[in-house]
């Protein structure tokens, strides 16, 4: 590695992968793990008390739809307990009676929602799941009577980026202070629905321009994070921050990755929790280690300047479109295989002209994969 490895600051932790919505950019894998697979919650608290250790000091708790454990109450507990900030990303849907003040109780210190459009039916139609808008605005209500900063947090798509506008003044009217305006990226669920999903390019350029205004004008009242779509860019985004550099995160049944979807690089073999201490895993896993730092890096990533500024981009991404995860990112315009995202976006933009006005998605759902219009 070109720099001494660092303790981790961050973690996200998938609880699990069950889950009230079916939203076909979902970047969790394909195959979804049923409950009987999640760790139990005594597992689950020595892992947060190790991650602890190592030197994680906040802890993102997502899902699938994370208030869907029963004892979620207790894992806050437990991580606020050791001082550990704590962010729960939920859907928002189905959340009994006095459970958000319950969360804020045990400490949680900060609330994510997802909204899928900024029209009721555009959430529901994407989720696949009716009265879920409301429901949503509802929980966003309560978190802000419970005393919880909330962020509002918008996945991009073709069939919601002329939304954002109005996604903007949604965030606003909740008192929300953050908003999440985050491009889809194509791992997982996404990449089976890439055709109903990528935009236009003149769509991308009007939300930056609406995003990048709206930023000047809500300065001091609200913070928008705008991720834009990787295929569209010139240079890659750093990857969790860099390959295993200062985060992980870990599956419900405790397998440990350096990013979402490292599992899609075949050659890797992750561990699970238990069966290594996660300090093992975080120093000496031959998966974590294999895309550290620099050392790695082909060319031209080996002499670029921006090697330690992106990292080399998204390995993961580079294995899906290049067929080497230890090849250049594709997005960057220094990738001999460049022009490929070009075509790669014409032949989107040309599958969507066949798909009729309700677009067939893949929903997520678990034990199923189903076509649904």
């Amino acid at each position: 590695m070109s720099e001494p490895l660092l303790p981790p600051i961050g973690m996200l932790a998938e609880l699990t992968h069950r889950c009230p919505l079916q939203c076909p950019y979902c970047s969790n894998p394909l195959e979804l793990l049923k409950a009987n697979r999640e760790l139990d919650t005594q597992t689950w608290l020595d892992l947060f008390s190790q991650a602890t250790d190592l030197g994680v000091l906040q802890v993102h708790l997502s899902g699938g739809e994370p208030t869907l454990r029963r004892d979620l109450e207790q894992l806050i507990a437990g991580l606020s307990a050791r001082g550990v900030y704590t962010n729960l990303i939920t859907a928002g849907i189905g959340i009994a009676e006095g459970r958000i003040e319950a969360f804020a109780d045990a400490g949680l210190d900060h609330l994510q929602l997802s909204f899928q459009g900024a029209r009721p039916a555009t959430t529901d139609r994407i989720g696949n799941h009716r009265g879920s808008h409301e429901k949503k605005l509802e929980t966003a209500r309560r978190a802000r009577a419970a005393g919880l900063p909330l962020t509002i947090n918008a996945p991009i798509h073709r069939h919601n980026i002329e939304e954002v506008p109005e996604f903007i003044d949604m965030a606003v009217s909740l008192g929300a202070e953050r908003l999440e305006i985050a491009n889809v990226q194509y791992a997982g669920w996404a990449l089976a629905n890439r055709n109903a999903l990528m935009p236009e390019r003149a769509a991308i350029d009007r939300q930056a321009d609406i995003v990048a205004a709206a930023r000047e004008r809500l300065t001091g009242i609200m913070n928008i994070d705008f991720v834009p779509p990787d295929y569209f860019a010139i240079y890659p985004k750093p990857c969790m921050g860099g390959w295993a550099r200062d985060a992980f995160m870990v599956t419900p049944d405790g397998t440990v990755l350096p990013c979402h979807a490292a599992q899609t690089i075949p050659s890797l073999r992750f561990e699970r929790f238990a069966e290594r201490s996660l300090a093992d895993i975080w120093t000496d896993s031959p998966a974590f280690n294999a895309f550290r730092g620099t050392e790695w890096m082909q060319e031209p990533c080996r002499s670029c300047e921006r090697r330690e500024i992106d990292w080399g981009g998204c390995r993961c991404q580079a294995m899906a479109i290049a067929g080497d995860a230890a090849a250049t990112d594709p997005v960057c315009i220094k990738s001999p295989i460049h022009a490929r995202m070009a075509l790669l976006i014409d032949e989107t933009r040309r599958a969507a002209a066949d798909i009729s006005a309700d677009e067939a998605f893949i929903y997520r759902r678990i034990g199923a994969v189903t076509e649904l219009a």
